[in-house]
């Protein structure tokens, strides 16, 4: 069971690896879009952390916190959202892409700063 939290969670951060990546390739001037990294990044990271949580749920001992995925998947469900309703336009304003990099970092302080489980 450790092994495959371990594997979820690379995939987690690898997915908002791409999220993020994809979002400060188009930092400065010009127009942004939303691309296929960006898909398949904010994918991975959910569909990963879904599932991390069901690992998590199913180990013994370890007591999920609750309040902290519910965030998460909020979060997580606005950006998938965004990205997909996005993704075919040629290009998005500046304001949905910031608001897309500061959903995405927030996640990250978020699954960083608040105890995702209590032993």
């Amino acid at each position: 069971m450790e092994t495959l939290r371990l594997i979820l969670l690379i995939l987690h951060i690898l997915g908002f690896s791409a999220l993020i990546g994809g979002l400060l390739a188009q930092i400065g001037p010009g127009e942004k879009k939303v691309t296929g990294v960006m898909r398949d990044g904010v994918g991975t990271a959910f569909l990963a952390g879904l599932l991390l949580v069901g690992v998590l749920e199913g180990t013994d001992g370890v007591t999920v916190n609750h309040a902290k995925i519910a965030v998460k998947l909020v979060i997580g469900l606005v950006l998938l959202v965004l990205v997909m309703a996005n993704l075919r336009k040629p290009k998005i304003p500046n304001g949905l892409w910031a608001g897309l990099l500061a959903l995405s970092v927030a996640e990250v302080c978020i699954a960083v700063l608040w105890s995702p489980v209590h032993s």
